[in-house]
């Protein structure tokens, strides 16, 4: 019977939850599911051995890099410190993997390891979304995404934080097989086949970090605490004692978004605590936060990737 060959990397300090991911979807044998071919997985590292990762106990790597030269896909799971340079010797095999045409796969910060490799470049990609600026910033030719769970670019697939390598490994199954044979995996692993809407769901979006006495910080505390009601760029630019062309310019200087939509996405982030909070009528909330019924669901599922009530569902209680 033909093997797929997973090659996956470790690295000292990583976290153990992506790698027990790939190899839990990919190195368990799954005889019953009456499949032609199935998965061999292997770990490998730039120095085999024992490896520390994240919670204080080690794993131990028996397969140097060579194994990037046979496998059929090559996983990146989250490397443990998004600022520190990656190997060069790295980097060679995993361009030398690519070019012999393997699958690239990355997981979480994993992307920036790609993205080093220059493996990205002139790709849409996503990562976690706390880490999706400094890609977005280090790598200008890489079209960042961190509202989806994960990106498919054919030979080059990245995925979001974390549980978001489930839905990335379950992808490829349903890519290789059939979405039949990636449910029937997911069954296996109590996990859903196919999650609805993508990471924005879950970020946190900051309101800056101006000082208290900084103009734009100032109107971005009246804008929360008026959010029930319409406000215009206009109104906010009077609060800064700004004009409007200086504000929008400070605005997105300081939080990286046009202060209209900024404002969008704090209606809908409140709109999200309501309906995580209590039953409130969608329309109810709508109003509580100054959007129509009809422009709260349609934000809501932009932003948000889902409906307002799908999200109540995931999250009420």
């Amino acid at each position: 019977m033909r093997r797929h060959r997973i090659a996956c990397l470790a690295f000292d300090g990583m976290p153990p939850f992506e790698l027990a991911t790939v190899a839990e979807v990919f190195a368990v044998p799954r005889p019953e599911l009456d499949v032609d071919w199935w998965y061999r997985f292997e770990l490998c590292a730039e120095a085999p051995g024992p490896h520390r990762v994240v919670g204080g106990f080690d794993i131990v790597v028996h397969h140097g890099l060579d194994r990037l030269r046979y496998a059929d896909t090559v996983i990146v799971p989250g490397i443990p410190d998004v600022r520190r340079p990656v190997s060069p010797t790295v980097l060679d095999a995993l361009r030398e993997a690519y070019a012999r045409g393997a699958r690239m796969v990355s997981i979480c910060s994993g992307a920036f390891v790609l993205a080093a490799a220059g493996l990205l470049d002139d790709r849409e990609a996503t990562t976690h979304w706390r880490y999706a600026r400094l890609l977005r910033e280090r790598y200008p030719r890489v079209a960042v995404d961190a509202s989806v769970l994960y990106v498919d670019e054919g030979s080059v697939i990245t995925g979001a934080g974390t549980a978001a390598g489930i839905d990335v490994c379950l992808h490829l199954i349903r890519r290789d097989h059939s979405a039949d044979v990636a449910t029937r995996v997911a069954r296996r692993m109590v996990v859903a086949s196919h999650r609805e809407g993508g990471q924005a769901q879950f970020a946190e979006h900051p309101v800056g970090r101006q000082p208290s006495d900084d103009p734009v910080s100032g109107a971005m505390r009246h804008a929360l605490a008026n959010l029930h009601r319409r406000l215009t760029v206009d109104e906010l630019a009077g609060v800064a004692h700004l004009s409007v062309r200086q504000f929008e310019r400070r605005f997105v200087d300081a939080v990286g978004l046009p202060p209209g939509r900024w404002l969008t996405h704090q209606r809908v982030r409140a709109g999200a605590a309501l309906l995580e909070a209590a039953e409130h009528p969608i329309d109810n909330v709508a109003g509580r936060v100054g959007l129509t019924a009809a422009g709260f669901r349609h934000h809501f599922r932009v932003t948000m990737g889902v409906s307002p009530s799908a999200y109540r569902r995931q999250f009420r209680g």
